[in-house]
């Protein structure tokens, strides 16, 4: 057996979350906003209950099997760094998994879009004992959840236990997950709302972040915040939904003309310490009257050179960029940096409700890795007077950026005057 690292899990995981360490129940619910750690110590007690029981493995559950890499597969290699034991686990990709090398456990990695391969995942010893369910809110049917939870079964040697750990942003207070485990006391369930101020590890302009939010928009605070439930109202776009595709493929596609039907457009709106700096990519079809988004930047803070930087690394820094026209500054020195096609958008009278009605008259799809701009999508509402009676303008809710690049990128899909 390889040597231990001692370390005080106390100084590492921090505090606010002893409830969700020592909990030994089947449901382990935990709802929260941004900030808050759930996922850095959801990451954290997988890793360390493995070490602790040698006969348990672990699966990790996405509403995408795609979206893993770059979230929990990074959010689990992070946390077994943090906690000293990098040399006893050995990390793959393909197969996604990791290894405990002293045992021979595993953690498994599954995506609720193809059921068979978690049915299929077979275990030379022992049993997965441990699942934790990323982005639970994502899982919007519940009987997707019974099959998982049925599957999970078999005899366990004495002390050991099998448990769900799910975490998630409470984006709407309409999904099934909130009547489930919150709403009704049930022995075999912890629901947990936890929030960024139990986040010691947080800098102050982190903390700054969420102040200003609380300000400016405090529907979005409530939620991203507090991690309240959101209450999503009168909201703007329903004609949408997410879908894995490969944008490749579909620039290939033709008409019966033998035309490409997908134009790729790219769309920008700025921001800093308040508003985040939001990016997006996406192909538009006419004459199908559909919009696929692929890609996107959602970040605070960032420099003109970061900007560039990012979108460079992204391959996007030679395409046409519709950006933001109120801030031409920006617009100048990232052209000077290298984004040489970027150009300001033509904002005129009423062009945000004029974008809006454009693009409702489209459908579209959002990749799973566009995370950010389906928390836009399941959010943007209209404003409401102080009777309650819904406007025609988009709420101040801070749930517009991306889609705001949207709108500018799209500009002048109306006239089919595309511009490469």
């Amino acid at each position: 057996m390889a040597d231990y690292t001692t370390v005080n899990l106390a100084s590492v995981i921090g505090k606010g979350y002893k409830s969700f360490w020592n909990y030994k129940g089947r449901y382990l619910v935990c709802k929260g906003s941004r900030g808050s750690k759930k996922s850095t110590t959801a990451a954290m007690k997988l890793v360390t209950n493995i070490m602790r029981f040698p006969l348990a493995h672990g699966l990790v559950i996405r509403r995408y099997d795609i979206t893993h890499r770059d979230s929990t597969y990074a959010q689990l290699l992070w946390a077994i760094n943090r906690l000293q034991v990098g040399h006893l686990w050995k990390a793959s990709l393909s197969p996604m998994q990791l290894t405990f090398i002293p045992t021979g456990q595993k953690i498994f990695f599954r995506g609720m879009d193809d059921p068979q391969s978690i049915a299929s995942i077979t275990t030379e010893f022992g049993t997965i004992c441990f699942v934790w369910i990323e982005e639970a809110f994502q899982l919007t049917n519940e009987n997707d959840f019974d099959k998982l939870d049925l599957s999970i079964r078999g005899e366990l040697p004495d002390g050991y236990y099998k448990q769900f750990i799910m975490t998630f942003n409470p984006w709407d207070q309409k999904i099934w997950l909130k009547p489930r485990f919150f709403d009704n006391p049930d022995p075999d369930v912890l629901a947990l709302t936890t929030n960024y101020m139990c986040n010691e590890f947080l800098g102050k302009d982190d903390i700054a972040i969420f102040e200003r939010m609380k300000e400016n928009s405090p529907r979005r605070y409530v939620v991203e915040g507090l991690g309240g439930w959101g209450i999503a109202e009168g909201l703007i776009y329903t004609n949408w939904e997410v879908r894995n595709f490969d944008f490749r493929d579909k620039l290939q596609e033709t008409n019966s003309r033998g035309e490409f039907v997908y134009v790729p457009k790219f769309g920008m709106d700025f921001g800093f310490s308040t508003d985040p700096t939001a990016f997006i990519a996406l192909l538009v079809s006419a004459e199908r009257k559909e919009i696929w988004i692929y890609d996107e930047m959602y970040k605070h803070r960032m420099s003109n050179a970061e900007i560039y930087k990012t979108l460079k690394y992204k391959e996007f820094h030679k395409a046409r960029i519709v950006a933001d026209s109120e801030d031409p500054r920006t617009i100048n020195e990232l052209w000077t940096l290298g984004l040489s096609r970027i150009v300001g958008a033509q904002k005129g009278p009423d062009s945000v409700r004029s974008g809006i009605q454009r693009l409702q008259d489209y459908k579209i799809y959002v990749h799973p890795c566009c995370e950010n701009t389906e928390i836009e999508l399941s959010n943007h509402c209209w404003a409401k007077d102080r009777t309650g009676k819904q406007l025609s303008v988009p709420a101040a809710d801070g749930y517009h950026h991306l889609l705001d690049g949207l709108r500018y990128a799209t500009e002048d899909v109306s006239t089919e005057n595309f511009s490469f």
